[in-house]
C-alpha cells in the first residue's frame, strides 16, 4: 500500500472524499518526508510546516461538516521560490534577494489557495531561473533523488526533485527555455510549459518577460491536466494572459489519437543525442504507430541558430529585468554613502558568477553598434522558428521530440564550462520564443537507470492535444 506522500492528486482526493483519508495525515506525511530527504537533496529553501498543518486541520473540519471546497481541498503543494507570496520568503535563489518578504501575492498562488490547496513549501532554484542544474543557487546544490550523484535539471530543480521524492504532490515551476521540462525529463515526473499568456505571470520574477512562463510538475498526466484547469485563464493583472476559454483538460485528454500525425523532426534526433536517448524516442515513436498514428518526418531547418537568438533575447531581457536589483530598495544593502557606490556594491555582492554572466553579455547585446548585430539579429531569427513550427503544424498534429539531448549530467559535470551547459538545452529553448506549449514525460530510462524525457509540442493553446498524446502513450504501457 502506497503512504500518503507516494499518491497522486486524483489517488488522494478520492481517499478523502471516501473517509480514508484526512488532509492532515495526507500533508504530515509529506513534511516528514521533507525533514527525512532534504538533509540530502536540498530541494526546499522554505518549508511552512506550522501554516500547513493548520490549515489542513481546517480543511478536515470544512470537509467534516459538508462545506464546499476547491477542486485541490487539502492537497499539499510546493512553489518554485519566484513566486511572491506575502507571508514567505521569495529569494529567486539569489542571496540578492536573500530574506525578502513580498508585500503581494502571484496570481498562480491566489488561485490555487482559491481551490484549498496548501503550499508546504519555496523550492530550490538556480537563481533567477539561470541554469539547467541548479548547482547556480545562492542556497546550496539540490541533488537528484533518482541518483544522488547527479543533477535534478534546471532552472526548477528543486521543484522536480520534490516532486520525485514526494515532498508534495505537485509543484508550480517557472518555464523561460526548458526550466520546467529539463528537472522533469531529468527526475522522471511530468512537466508543462503551457502557451504564454496561458498562465498569469503576475507575481513572478521575471527572467525574460517574452519566455517566462508559470506551468505544473506532476506525478502523471491526469493530475498536470487538473493544476492546469485551476491555474488558467485570463488576469487583469497581466496584459499577456489570453481570454480564452479554459478547456476541460481532465476530460480531453481522454480523447483517441488514432489517425493522427506525428512530426518527428529529424534535427532533434543528430549529433548530441545519447544513443540510449535517441532509442527511447526512436520506441516511442514506434508505440504511436501502433497505437494508430502517422509518423511524418518535419524540417525545423533554423534549430541550429535557435540557441544562440533564445541566449541573446532572453539575456538581453534579463539585463533590462534585474536592472531594478539595486539594493535600494530591497535586497542586498550596503553601507557605502554614495548612492552609486551603493548600488555597484550591492549588485557585485548579491548576484553570483552566472548572474553576472548573463546580465554583461545582455548589456553588450543591448548597447549601442552592436543591438543591431546581435538582439535584432536574434529576434529576426525568432520569427523564422516560429513560421518554421507553423508551417510544421500543417502537416502533423503533434511533434515529438527528445526532451533533453542528455540524461542527468553527474553534479560538477559541467560547472566548469557555461557553454556546455547552454548547448544542453537545445531541445528546450526552441520552443520559448514561438510560444506554443510544450510537456516532457518519462518515456524510459538509460543504461544507468536515469530517466529519459520524451518532449510533445503542440500547437498554440492546444494543450488538450498534448494531454491526449500523453495519456495515450501511458495508458498503453499498462
Amino acid at each position: 500500500m502506497k503512504q500518503p506522500y507516494e499518491l497522486t492528486i486524483k489517488e488522494a482526493i478520492d481517499l478523502m472524499n471516501d473517509g480514508k483519508l484526512t488532509s492532515y495525515d495526507l500533508v504530515k506525511s509529506c513534511l516528514d518526508r521533507i525533514e527525512g530527504m532534504e538533509p540530502t537533496i536540498n530541494a526546499f529553501t522554505y518549508i511552512s510546516k506550522e501554516k500547513a498543518l493548520q490549515q489542513a486541520s481546517q480543511i478536515d473540519e470544512r470537509r467534516s461538516k459538508g462545506e464546499p471546497l476547491g477542486r485541490l481541498a487539502g492537497i499539499p503543494y510546493s512553489l518554485k521560490d519566484v513566486y511572491n507570496t506575502y507571508e514567505e520568503p521569495t529569494t529567486a535563489g539569489s542571496k540578492m534577494l536573500d530574506g525578502y518578504i513580498s508585500p503581494y501575492n502571484a496570481t498562480v498562488y491566489e488561485k490555487l489557495t482559491q481551490e484549498d490547496a496548501i503550499l508546504i513549501g519555496k523550492t530550490n532554484c538556480d537563481p533567477f531561473g539561470f541554469g539547467s542544474s541548479t548547482e547556480n543557487s545562492a542556497y546550496g546544490i539540490t541533488r537528484n533523488p533518482v541518483n544522488t550523484e547527479h543533477v535534478p535539471g534546471g532552472s526548477s530543480g528543486g521543484s522536480g526533485a520534490a516532486v520525485a521524492y514526494g515532498g508534495g504532490l505537485f509543484s508550480i515551476g517557472e518555464d523561460t527555455g526548458g526550466s520546467i521540462r529539463c528537472p522533469a525529463a531529468f527526475c522522471g515526473i511530468y512537466g508543462l510549459k503551457p502557451t504564454y499568456g496561458r498562465v498569469s505571470r503576475y507575481g513572478a520574477i521575471a527572467y525574460a518577460s517574452s519566455y517566462d512562463t508559470v506551468g505544473p510538475m506532476t506525478k502523471d498526466v491526469y493530475d498536470n491536466a487538473l493544476v492546469m484547469e485551476v491555474i488558467s485563464g485570463i488576469d487583469e493583472k497581466d496584459a499577456t494572459t489570453s481570454p480564452s476559454d479554459i478547456p476541460q483538460y481532465t476530460e480531453e485528454m481522454m480523447t483517441t489519437i488514432k489517425g493522427k500525425k506525428v512530426g518527428y523532426v529529424k534535427e532533434f534526433m543528430g549529433e548530441g543525442v545519447d544513443k540510449d536517448v535517441k532509442e527511447a524516442l526512436e520506441k516511442a515513436l514506434e508505440k504511436y504507430k501502433a497505437l494508430g498514428c502517422e509518423i511524418v518526418e518535419v524540417s525545423l531547418p533554423s534549430t541550429e541558430y535557435a540557441i544562440a537568438a533564445y541566449y541573446v533575447i532572453g539575456i538581453s531581457e534579463a539585463s533590462s529585468n534585474l536592472a531594478r536589483m539595486d539594493g535600494m530598495r530591497f535586497g542586498v544593502e550596503d553601507s557605502a554613502s554614495n548612492w552609486k557606490e551603493k548600488i555597484i556594491n550591492a549588485r557585485g555582492k548579491g548576484f553570483g558568477a552566472e548572474e553576472k554572466r548573463r546580465i554583461m553579455v545582455g548589456t553588450y547585446a543591448l548597447s549601442a553598434g552592436y543591438a543591431d548585430k546581435y538582439y535584432h539579429k536574434a529576434q529576426a531569427v525568432r520569427g523564422l522558428l516560429k513560421q518554421e513550427i507553423l508551417k510544421a503544424f500543417e502537416k502533423v498534429d503533434i511533434l515529438v521530440t527528445p526532451t533533453m539531448p542528455v540524461t542527468a549530467p553527474k553534479i560538477g559535470e559541467n560547472t566548469d564550462d557555461p557553454l556546455k551547459m547552454w548547448l544542453m538545452d537545445a531541445f528546450t529553448v526552441t520552443i520559448n520564443p514561438v510560444g506554443v506549449p510544450a510537456m516532457s514525460i518519462p518515456c524510459g530510462t538509460d543504461s544507468q537507470g536515469l530517466p529519459i524525457g520524451m518532449q510533445l509540442i503542440g500547437k498554440h493553446f492546444d494543450e488538450s492535444t498534448i494531454f491526449a498524446f500523453a495519456n495515450a502513450f501511458d495508458s498503453s504501457k499498462e
